[in-house]
């Protein structure tokens, strides 16, 4: 279905975030970390200091980025009730690039992003220690799918949680997978999302030849 056009107030708030954030990154590579103060951030971004703080708890998450969540209730519905005829890795990479689309839409915004980040290393740690909220909110659903596709399993509260780790676990590294390549634009994917496809679909193909499902 096609994505309706934002309205006026939304587009305002997004070039907003969008203009805080671009002024933290260029402030971080002129001046260090240090140096980017929420001042100087607001200063460039043409907001105040309040308006900051509106959008950003601290100039960190302004450098760092916003973290996927989960789609709406409704799509997260259809992932758990697909049914244990449809492939649960291939459902969960579709889950997971929709919940990028809105983070990863500004391709310079997020290369810019991706080269701070390789240069601090602190901020490269924040960004994946902020990760884990998505992969636990990740993990709780791998559980109800993996409840209503095994009924016996949910019985067996240790081997439900250790099976639904692995399997988001397994979904991050492709998840990483495609970060890098999309990053460096390896295998020309114009979008973050159509590289978690990619990422996603080779998964499949390499444990479908490595034996039965």
């Amino acid at each position: 279905m096609p994505i309706a056009e934002p309205g006026l107030r939304e587009r305002k708030r997004l070039a907003t975030r969008h203009a805080i954030q671009m002024a933290a990154i260029e402030l971080a590579f002129e001046r260090g970390v240090d140096g980017a103060t929420v001042d100087e951030i607001s200063r460039r971004a043409d907001v105040s200091p309040r308006t900051f703080f509106n959008y950003f708890p601290s100039k960190e998450a302004a450098l760092i980025g916003e973290m996927p969540v989960l789609p709406p209730r409704d799509r997260v519905e259809e992932f758990v009730s697909a049914g244990p005829d449809s492939v649960l890795l291939d459902d969960l990479g579709a889950l997971i690039s929709g919940a990028t689309d809105e983070l990863m839409s500004d391709s310079v915004l997020n290369r810019e992003r991706i080269a701070l980040l390789k240069r601090h290393a602190e901020l490269f740690a924040m960004r994946m220690g902020a990760m884990r909220e998505f992969e636990d909110a990740l993990c709780a659903v791998v559980a109800e799918r993996l409840a209503r596709d095994e009924p016996g399993i949910a019985d067996d509260a240790g081997l439900l949680e250790s099976r639904s780790r692995l399997i988001t676990l397994v979904a991050f590294g492709a998840i990483r997978h495609a970060w890098a390549c999309w990053s460096e634009d390896h295998g020309g994917a114009s979008t973050l999302r159509e590289r978690i496809t990619e990422s996603f679909g080779e998964l499949h193909r390499m444990l479908a030849t490595a034996g039965p499902r």
